[in-house]
Protein backbone atom coordinates (compact mmCIF):
# COMPACT_ATOMS: atom_id res chain seq x y z
CA UNK A 1 0.00 0.00 0.00
CA UNK A 2 2.93 2.39 0.87
CA UNK A 3 3.98 1.62 -3.01
CA UNK A 4 0.79 2.77 -3.85
CA UNK A 5 0.71 6.15 -2.62
CA UNK A 6 4.61 6.73 -3.70
CA UNK A 7 3.80 6.20 -6.84
CA UNK A 8 1.25 8.24 -7.31
CA UNK A 9 2.99 10.81 -5.50
CA UNK A 10 5.73 10.59 -8.55
CA UNK A 11 3.24 10.90 -11.11
CA UNK A 12 1.19 13.85 -9.41
CA UNK A 13 4.70 15.69 -9.32
CA UNK A 14 5.13 14.90 -13.14
CA UNK A 15 1.56 16.40 -13.99
CA UNK A 16 2.82 20.17 -13.55
CA UNK A 17 4.63 22.15 -16.13
CA UNK A 18 7.36 20.94 -18.16
CA UNK A 19 10.56 22.03 -17.37
CA UNK A 20 10.83 25.12 -19.56
CA UNK A 21 7.60 26.42 -18.42
CA UNK A 22 5.96 25.25 -21.10
CA UNK A 23 1.99 24.50 -20.16
CA UNK A 24 -0.34 22.48 -22.52
CA UNK A 25 -0.50 25.53 -24.58
CA UNK A 26 3.48 26.20 -24.64
CA UNK A 27 2.98 22.98 -26.33
CA UNK A 28 1.95 23.46 -29.90
CA UNK A 29 2.12 19.87 -31.08
CA UNK A 30 -1.10 18.87 -31.01
CA UNK A 31 -2.31 22.06 -33.45
CA UNK A 32 -1.12 20.19 -36.43
CA UNK A 33 -3.33 16.82 -35.46
CA UNK A 34 -6.08 18.69 -34.16
CA UNK A 35 -6.32 20.93 -37.17
CA UNK A 36 -6.26 17.74 -39.46
CA UNK A 37 -9.50 15.76 -37.28
CA UNK A 38 -10.94 18.94 -37.93
CA UNK A 39 -10.21 18.84 -41.65
CA UNK A 40 -11.25 15.55 -41.52
CA UNK A 41 -14.94 16.05 -40.01
CA UNK A 42 -15.49 18.69 -42.31
CA UNK A 43 -14.69 16.69 -45.56
CA UNK A 44 -16.35 13.47 -44.41
CA UNK A 45 -19.61 14.42 -42.59
CA UNK A 46 -20.20 18.67 -43.24
CA UNK A 47 -19.84 18.86 -46.70
CA UNK A 48 -21.67 16.01 -48.06
CA UNK A 49 -24.21 16.92 -45.82
CA UNK A 50 -24.41 20.45 -47.39
CA UNK A 51 -24.37 19.29 -51.33
CA UNK A 52 -26.91 16.70 -50.16
CA UNK A 53 -29.31 19.15 -49.27
CA UNK A 54 -28.35 21.87 -52.26
CA UNK A 55 -29.34 18.85 -54.84
CA UNK A 56 -32.63 18.32 -52.87
CA UNK A 57 -33.72 22.46 -53.05
CA UNK A 58 -32.67 22.64 -56.94
CA UNK A 59 -34.50 19.32 -57.52
CA UNK A 60 -37.41 20.66 -55.19
CA UNK A 61 -37.15 24.23 -57.16
CA UNK A 62 -37.56 22.57 -60.78
CA UNK A 63 -40.61 20.91 -60.32
CA UNK A 64 -42.57 21.25 -63.44
CA UNK A 65 -46.14 20.41 -64.50
CA UNK A 66 -46.53 16.75 -65.36
CA UNK A 67 -43.76 15.36 -63.02
CA UNK A 68 -44.13 11.96 -61.38
CA UNK A 69 -42.98 12.56 -57.37
CA UNK A 70 -42.73 10.76 -54.09
CA UNK A 71 -43.71 13.05 -51.20
CA UNK A 72 -41.71 12.28 -47.66
CA UNK A 73 -45.11 10.77 -46.54
CA UNK A 74 -45.19 8.46 -49.38
CA UNK A 75 -47.85 9.50 -51.69
CA UNK A 76 -47.16 8.81 -55.07
CA UNK A 77 -48.65 11.71 -57.46
CA UNK A 78 -48.08 14.25 -60.63
CA UNK A 79 -47.54 17.56 -60.48
CA UNK A 80 -50.43 19.80 -61.54
CA UNK A 81 -49.58 23.37 -60.72
CA UNK A 82 -46.20 24.87 -59.16
CA UNK A 83 -46.31 28.43 -58.09
CA UNK A 84 -42.71 29.87 -59.40
CA UNK A 85 -42.93 32.21 -56.37
CA UNK A 86 -44.94 30.01 -53.75
CA UNK A 87 -44.05 27.30 -51.57
CA UNK A 88 -47.30 25.15 -52.37
CA UNK A 89 -47.70 22.22 -54.95
CA UNK A 90 -50.66 20.47 -56.27
CA UNK A 91 -50.40 17.41 -57.46
CA UNK A 92 -52.26 14.93 -58.39
CA UNK A 93 -52.52 11.32 -56.69
CA UNK A 94 -55.91 9.82 -58.45
CA UNK A 95 -58.37 10.67 -61.67
CA UNK A 96 -60.57 12.93 -58.80
CA UNK A 97 -57.93 13.66 -56.06
CA UNK A 98 -55.73 16.12 -56.00
CA UNK A 99 -53.82 17.81 -52.84
CA UNK A 100 -51.63 20.77 -52.30
CA UNK A 101 -48.53 20.13 -50.51
CA UNK A 102 -45.32 22.42 -49.61
CA UNK A 103 -42.62 22.19 -51.93
CA UNK A 104 -41.00 21.00 -49.27
CA UNK A 105 -42.45 17.79 -48.51
CA UNK A 106 -41.67 16.21 -52.09
CA UNK A 107 -38.59 13.64 -51.61
CA UNK A 108 -37.75 12.48 -55.30
CA UNK A 109 -38.90 12.70 -58.35
CA UNK A 110 -39.75 9.87 -60.77
CA UNK A 111 -37.83 8.72 -63.63
CA UNK A 112 -39.53 7.54 -66.80
CA UNK A 113 -37.91 3.77 -65.75
CA UNK A 114 -39.45 4.04 -62.51
CA UNK A 115 -42.61 5.76 -62.98
CA UNK A 116 -43.18 3.01 -65.69
CA UNK A 117 -41.53 0.08 -63.16
CA UNK A 118 -44.20 1.65 -60.44
CA UNK A 119 -47.72 1.24 -63.16
CA UNK A 120 -46.54 -2.44 -63.79
CA UNK A 121 -46.25 -3.08 -60.23
CA UNK A 122 -50.02 -1.23 -59.37
CA UNK A 123 -51.71 -3.15 -62.24
CA UNK A 124 -50.67 -7.02 -61.64
CA UNK A 125 -50.40 -6.34 -57.56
Amino acid sequence: MADWVRCVALFAQDAGPAAGGKGILGDLSFLPVMLAIGIMFYLMLIRPEQKRKAQITQMQQGLKKNDRVVTIGGIYGTVVNTGQGSDEVTIRIDDNTKMRIERGSIKRILTEDKASADEEKKDSG
